[in-house]
């Protein structure tokens, strides 16, 4: 894919899958910022030909108008936005408590919602662009036990997806969200020691198919909620 002459901001950019599709974006020929919580990546010299922007808490309104301001003035505008900011909890509503469920809706959907509206007008003054969410296959299939909060989190994300694209399909802003299983990242490995990595989905591969969807190639495709599950 050639993403030449594109300016593309990831949120979340600091994390495993926020990482991976920063590089493949700068591997495609865009000029990427990586906007993250954190002070500063885990491994800046990883960065280094990226715009890094940290500490910024895009479920602040203002913080994320800020970042993505930041953003064009120094890249040269905005053409893609990708909302990877996210976090997982597992808890049964019985043993877990209330604030479990605001933690993943401000982490999860409110960043996205945040940083959707801040990049709208850079978006639009740029005459289009491309938005690509990260959802979850779960929030695409029956919720387990325990999987209350994240599931309705994500669930959020897939809807804010489907009608943002809606609202946009007019002026050039196409919306379209990946919905991956498990991701094979170190953290997950630890979690789940036994688990066969062989059939979890790699974050290099959630990459491609979000620079696909940041590409001119991906032009007619919108309001799409994509399932990047590997052998799960």
């Amino acid at each position: 894919m050639n993403l030449s002459g594109k300016v593309v901001a990831v949120t979340g950019g600091f994390g495993q899958l926020g990482a991976a599709i920063v590089h493949a974006a700068l591997a495609a020929g865009a000029r990427v910022a990586a906007i993250g919580a954190g002070s500063s990546p885990a491994d800046p010299r990883a960065f280094r030909d990226a715009l890094v922007i940290g500490g910024v808490d895009l479920a602040e309104p203002d913080a994320a108008t800020r970042a993505l301001d930041t953003v064009a003035a120094t890249l040269g505008g905005l053409s893609g936005l990708v909302n990877t900011a996210g976090t997982f909890r597992s808890q049964t509503l019985e043993h877990g408590n209330i604030e479990t469920w605001d933690l993943l809706y401000r982490v999860n959907l409110r960043t996205a919602v945040s940083a959707c509206h801040a990049a709208l007008p850079l978006l639009l003054h740029a005459g289009g662009g491309r938005i690509v969410n990260v959802g979850a296959a779960a929030a695409a299939a029956k919720a387990g036990a325990g999987m209350g909060a994240y599931a309705a989190a994500k669930a959020g994300v897939l809807k804010l997806t489907e009608s943002l694209a809606e609202e946009l399909k007019d002026r050039g802003i196409t919306v379209n969200a990946v919905l991956p299983s498990i991701i094979d990242t170190p953290a997950n490995r630890a979690d789940m020691p036994t688990a066969d990595f062989t059939r979890w989905v790699t974050a290099r591969d959630v990459a491609n198919v979000i620079v696909f969807l940041l590409s001119d190639e991906a032009r007619a495709v919108t309001g799409a909620l994509i399932p990047v599950t590997g052998r799960v």
